[in-house]
């Protein structure tokens, strides 16, 4: 069941560079205590959302697909739930990353759809 649902054919590659921008930003971090607690999570969650893009990609029904598609939606607004803590305690200047948390929106908004449409609403 590869690529169905009407899914962006360049999302596995859109949720890869967005797993690797989150791998640069954790290797960034300052060392100390907080940034390093909130960055291991926000890499852990940042990186699989693409896991589940492809996982949802090779699905043998629909419902995994939605399943699967759900799960990386919920790392997705996990990841941003990191970000913006990293922004609002200022461990990263919020600048730095905004094109980050815009892309984790984007995401979110693509997914949303994909969804919606494999459930047919």
């Amino acid at each position: 069941m590869r690529m169905t649902h009407d899914s962006p054919p360049d999302l596995r590659t859109r949720t890869k560079q967005f797993a690797l921008r989150i791998i640069r930003l954790y290797l960034a971090l300052p060392n100390v205590p907080v940034a390093q607690v909130l960055g291991k999570q926000l890499l852990r969650s940042g990186t699989s959302v693409g896991a589940h893009y492809r996982e949802g990609c090779r699905a043998r029904s629909t419902a995994e697909f939605i399943s699967k598609l759900e799960g990386g939606l919920q790392e997705l607004e996990e990841t941003a739930y990191w970000l913006e803590l990293l922004a609002e305690s200022e461990v990263v200047p919020p600048d730095k990353l905004r094109s980050l948390q815009q892309e984790a929106d984007e995401l979110i908004a693509i997914i949303v759809t994909c969804v919606k449409r494999a459930k047919g609403d």
